[in-house]
């Protein structure tokens, strides 16, 4: 049956012109067309990534005011380990842009989102382009990506380092680094909590206070995002954290504590960006509650009585959600373990704790608040001692390293 809705997104100018850029995006994914002209863009070049948007987006009489509009990049917290945490400004791939216009283009955002022919174009779009990515000749990507994103150093990390061994894209995207190119940290302390990803991260000691600084969308609840009833009184109010992979960074992610996997369920959803201004405009529905997400309950070792979540969120253009061989249920996992890979295109792993297992490192609380709310206690739980959200910003972290302890027991 079609809708008033469905009629309305028929004729909308806006939904055409980001469904007739996102095609030609993944399109010339698949071209001879220099990918960096196109999809991978060098952040960096401003110029470049102007030119292209214009193409696609004549109407705009200003770039600038589209970038105002649609949030063309995000401020992350570096040199954690240093201590001399300063913001960089991280300018976002030129797909999720256009992700963002599809998300954010004006007061009928929310009719837009729950369009049927919304989500089936994200769908369709990020299909085509995980089976783009998985053919051989998708490899001419490869070296651009690097390129645009100045990967050259990394690569001494990789198990394979050469980027001519690898067989497509897809390949290379979720490339595995060698273990002791990622300590953990403490690794006889078997209370700390390890980053279960390089990532850009937020910590919040309750979910109140996430939802308070950070999850600002309409329909955010443990049940809706495990997908069950049954399990989310475990969680409830308890501690999250979120770590963000932009497309850039090593597609895969780890265990942050040891202990026995007891189940994994996938839930089928969309493919919405999970970028933060996805996640930071109030008034649009939540996205990790409607992505597409895989669920792992691990009992760690530090309190068999307790349960961790692990969430994988698919997102914008990710093809594949995949777990390593041999991660299943029953699997006995040590903390810094890689379980899994994304595919191509930015992703989000979200890990929730129960309420009190947990203490997050404070620096990263404060990072996520705007400053004034501690790693733990009760009393950090009721959102009132942070700064109103001004200033929350995620930081940029790596697999391995500490973002939390659980409390003693002795």
């Amino acid at each position: 049956m079609t809708t008033d809705t469905d009629k309305l997104a028929e004729h909308d100018p806006h939904f055409e012109a980001t469904a007739a850029a996102l095609d030609h995006i993944t399109s010339h994914a698949a071209s001879s067309e220099d990918p960096q002209s196109t999809l991978h863009t060098p952040s960096s070049d401003r110029q470049a990534s102007h030119r292209w948007l214009e193409r696609i987006f004549p109407s705009y009489s200003s770039l600038e005011a589209m970038e105002s509009a649609f949030h063309m990049g995000n401020y992350v917290i570096t040199d954690r380990q240093t201590g001399l945490a300063s913001k960089s400004f991280e300018p976002m791939s030129i797909y999720v842009r256009i992700g963002m216009h599809a998300l954010y283009y004006g007061s009928a955002q929310e009719k837009f989102l729950r369009w049927e022919r919304t989500i089936k174009l994200l769908e369709d779009q990020s299909i085509k382009m995980g089976e783009q990515y998985d053919d051989p000749a998708s490899v001419k990507h490869i070296r651009p990506f690097i390129q645009s994103f100045g990967l050259e150093e990394g690569l001494k990390e990789l198990k394979e380092p050469d980027p001519e061994k690898y067989g497509t894209f897809n390949e290379f995207f979720s490339r595995e680094i060698r273990e002791d190119a990622r300590p953990i940290a403490e690794p006889d302390n078997d209370t700390i909590i390890s980053s279960p990803a390089d990532c850009r991260l937020t910590a919040y000691p309750t979910i109140s206070l996430a939802k308070k600084f950070w999850i600002k969308g309409y329909g955010f609840t443990i049940p809706k995002l495990l997908a069950s009833n049954s399990l989310a009184p475990e969680f409830e109010n308890g501690s999250l954290l979120i770590a963000r992979l932009a497309p850039q960074d090593y597609h895969r992610w780890h265990s942050p504590v040891d202990g026995v996997i007891e189940s994994i369920t996938e839930i089928p959803g969309c493919y919405y960006t999970v970028n933060p201004q996805a996640i930071n405009e109030s008034g649009t529905l939540d996205v990790f509650c409607e992505n597409r997400r895989s669920v792992m309950i691990i009992r760690p070792n530090s309190n068999r009585d307790s349960k961790v979540a692990i969430i994988a969120v698919g997102a914008m253009l990710v093809g594949s959600i995949l777990y390593n061989p041999g991660i299943s249920p029953g699997k006995e996992i040590r903390r810094g373990e890689c379980l899994g890979a994304f595919r191509y295109g930015g992703s989000t792993v979200i890990v929730l704790f129960p309420r009190g297992e947990v203490v997050l490192d404070e620096d990263l609380v404060r990072n996520s608040t705007g400053g004034g709310v501690g790693g733990g206690g009760d009393d950090a739980g009721d959102g009132q001692s942070g700064q109103g959200g001004e200033g929350a910003c995620e930081t940029l972290v790596k697999v391995g390293w500490r973002v939390g302890a659980s409390p003693s027991r002795s």
